[in-house]
């Protein structure tokens, strides 16, 4: 069953705001993304796609870019699905190469090189906004099926 903010089209729910300047936030970002998804009714499977992608980016605002925010938006879209969008920015030094970044086995770190690609491939909806010296900011939605 969902909670009525999430079955009564008239109502919002606000955006939630998650600081991720250190390493305890990130676990925290993990909690607060799975607590929404499961207050929007999805899927252990698709908890735990939006979770790993979530993860993903949290982790990367704090290595590469020094920390920042994640912002979790439930949406209904006007067909009356219900999503979750996860905005992740910081202030780094932003993506050279998004094209590189996004390759398979690309990695800048001791990591496997799946974090980018391999979250695009977890979510419905992936943009990336980013510029050397300017910061990046990652949004991606998941649609409950």
């Amino acid at each position: 069953m969902l909670p009525d903010e999430l079955t009564d089209p008239g109502r919002d729910v606000p955006p939630l705001e998650h600081a991720v300047r250190a390493e305890e936030d990130l676990l925290t970002a993990r909690h607060a993304v799975r607590s929404s998804a499961v207050a929007a009714g999805f899927s252990i499977v698709d908890q735990t796609k939006i979770v790993t992608a979530a993860s993903e980016l949290v982790r990367n605002a704090y290595i590469h870019g020094g920390g920042g925010t994640m912002t979790i938006t439930v949406l209904r879209d006007d067909r009356g699905r219900i999503g979750l969008r996860l905005r992740v920015r910081d202030d780094g030094p932003g993506i050279a190469d998004v094209d590189q970044a996004m390759t398979d086995g690309f990695s800048t770190g001791a990591g496997l090189g799946h974090g980018l690609g391999g979250t695009r491939r977890l979510v419905d909806e992936f943009t990336i906004d980013t510029a050397p010296g300017r910061g990046t900011t990652i949004t991606i939605t998941r649609w409950k099926p």
